[in-house]
């Protein structure tokens, strides 16, 4: 048993990052610290003030750990990879995770290449980036191939000269072929010369060339080579637009601002490169509720630049952070040359801090406004549901619906909503054992015998466990429950919930004769529902989420039984070959196309058999025929 007095008395006085660990062993809390004996004892403090999120984390510590580093920096580094591992529930996250295009250009090889690439890695190759549209850079690095001519293959030259034809692009000129001597080594280092030039944004030197190609192909009465040039120019004009020039220094820097509300955070980037505003990209900052906007931008900037390969030279902040120093000293590490962190006070620079900074608010008001229609939708809706029902609130609900054709392979569906919300990973399918014959009141009483049974031993699982306030997706019971249909269905609903002692109100969702949602049944009325209000709108989701999911269930099953009842005739395959063919192959079109190579890589089958199947799907067509 852990003993959290006794362990904090272990404490060494050094730097290091501490793990905070929940009853579950999850871990719930990554920090670190100068000196470690200091910072976690003071978790644990009486006296000591604390925030609200941090006592509820406190609360939750069942044991913590620790990892010592030999400095402050070193303990950084460590906290940045296990935040980024772990997503613990109580820092402060960023939400996306990105990696940003680059323009690689292999100026290493003898006949460079220009490509498209995630990484900016450490080799002889120049990297123009990073970009926040993967569109833009494909359009530019197309552009640069058509422009220059430019080999786009992996052939290994010069050693690979003459091995093989020249590929498609050569005979629609747009490659001059060095891979069959067409070009010198000395002439196409020309052409990348002009592309690294266009790419550092000397745009005027091809703009006039193209121009007067263009003319002078009008003049010859060459039309379709001056529309191609036409469009090759249009291009190059669309791409030199969008290279808006910030100031004249031509440095490389990143502008960063914050917009905060009381749930969430928005951090704008303004990446500047060579002088030019290239992109810009925001990202959400979650459970921020409590943290000042230099503890959010903190965060941040360990989290954001841990993850991208470039870094710039200078970054630019609307706020002051609390640890400066340190993060100036790990990004100058990681780029081999000085990185600073300024906030402007003053002129173009501060002005340029305060666009990033209205770009943040107006994103996070436009979000907001979407959260408002959003919730409308869907806790606006269940509040209207339960207003409907008399109810005091609903937070779960769970539907149900049955599918048969015929009696055949009858299946049952829960679907389950939360807060207005579909939550996916508890929907849950029921194949029927009981039932024989299309009965669906007999089919329902199943479903929800098993769906019931099986929660009351989960909940009584964890209790054993000591575990009450966790809960799995069966000990999870609603709030309410939607039954496919009226009295009956939902009588169904009542005996089996009276037989196992749980107490659910149980609502049926009646529909008219065209099979449109028409009202609500329960407490043995019908209550109509107006149906431009969001409350009906949510009914007819989840009546049609349940009824959908049941249905693709359903055909599934029949997919599977009649794949199978097929695989049963053909010779030497057995129970374990008919399981690898249905599990290998979408369904029986795909077996039937298969060919022998293809057939033997499902699992237990040899060539033997799979000749079997081969030859059974070739004899079949032919009497077909």
């Amino acid at each position: 048993m852990f003993d959290i007095q006794e362990e904090l008395k272990k404490l060494p006085a050094s730097p290091g990052v501490y793990i905070m660990h929940d009853k579950r062993d999850a871990i719930i809390y990554v920090g670190k610290a100068i000196n470690l004996r200091n910072r976690v004892r003071s978790y644990f403090r009486e006296s000591t003030n604390k925030t609200v999120k941090i006592q509820k984390m406190v609360s939750q510590i069942v044991y913590f750990e620790y990892i010592v580093t030999d400095s402050e920096l070193e303990a950084l580094v460590l906290e940045n990879n296990l935040i980024k591992e772990h997503r613990p529930k109580y820092n402060t996250m960023l939400k996306d995770d990105k990696t940003y295009p680059y323009i690689k250009v292999t100026v290493g090889e003898e006949f460079p290449r220009i490509l498209f690439s995630r990484y900016m890695k450490k080799d002889k190759s120049k990297y123009y980036g990073p970009y926040t549209s993967a569109a833009s850079v494909k359009d530019t690095i197309d552009l640069m191939n058509k422009l220059y001519h430019l080999r786009t293959c992996n052939r290994n030259l010069p050693k690979d000269i003459g091995k093989d034809r020249a590929c498609l692009n050569f005979h629609m000129h747009q490659c001059d072929a060095p891979c069959i001597g067409k070009i010198s080594g000395e002439d196409y280092r020309k052409k990348i010369d002009k592309a690294l030039e266009f790419l550092n944004g000397n745009y005027k030197g091809i703009l006039k060339e193209l121009e007067e190609k263009m003319l002078k192909a009008s003049e010859d009465m060459d039309f379709e080579q001056a529309a191609q040039l036409r469009d090759l120019l249009n291009s190059v004009k669309a791409v030199a637009q969008k290279q808006k020039i910030t100031e004249s220094t031509g440095e490389d820097k990143d502008i960063l601002a914050l917009a905060k509300d009381e749930r969430d955070a928005v951090v704008q980037v303004f990446f500047v490169r060579d002088g030019r505003l290239i992109g810009r990209e925001h990202f959400y900052m979650t459970n921020v509720s409590e943290n000042t906007d230099g503890e959010i931008l903190n965060s941040f900037l360990k989290q954001f630049y841990a993850g991208t390969p470039y870094l710039p030279k200078t970054i630019m902040l609307s706020d002051e952070i609390e640890e400066g120093e340190l993060i100036e000293e790990w990004l100058s590490g990681r780029k081999g040359s000085k990185v600073r962190l300024l906030v402007p006070k003053k002129g173009t620079k501060e002005k340029l801090v305060e666009l990033a900074g209205k770009n943040a608010a107006l994103v996070l008001g436009q979000d907001k406004e979407r959260i408002k229609r959003e919730e409308g939708r869907t806790i606006g809706a269940v509040k209207e549901i339960a207003a409907l029902l008399n109810m005091p609130s609903i937070n779960r609900i769970e539907a149900y619906d049955i599918s048969n054709m015929n009696g055949f392979e009858t299946v049952g569906s829960m679907v389950v909503y939360e807060k207005g919300k579909p939550r996916r990973s508890d929907y849950r399918k029921f194949k029927i054992k009981s039932v024989s014959g299309p009965d669906d009141y007999g089919s329902m009483k199943e479903v929800l015998t098993r769906r019931f049974q099986h929660g009351l031993a989960e909940k009584e699982e964890l209790k054993e466990k000591q575990m009450e306030d966790d809960f799995g997706s069966f000990s999870r019971f609603p709030d309410l429950l939607f039954m496919d249909g009226g009295k009956g269905q939902v009588n169904i609903a009542k005996e089996v919930l009276a037989e196992l002692h749980i107490d659910i109100p149980v609502c049926g969702m009646v529909k008219d004769d065209n099979h449109r949602t028409r009202g609500l049944y329960y407490n043995n009325e019908e209550i109509d529902i107006e149906k431009s209000s969001e409350g009906f709108r949510l009914i007819t989701r989840i009546q049609d989420e349940a009824h959908r999911f049941a249905i693709e269930y359903h055909r599934s099953l029949r997919r599977k039984t009649n794949v199978k009842s097929v695989l049963e005739d053909i010779p030497g395959i057995g129970p374990a070959r008919r399981k690898g063919l249905m599990r290998h192959f979408k369904s029986l079109e795909e077996i039937k196309a298969a060919t022998i190579q293809e057939l033997c890589q499902v699992p237990h089958m040899n060539e033997k058999s799979a000749n079997e199947v081969y030859r059974f799907f070739r004899k079949e067509e032919d009497r077909k025929r």
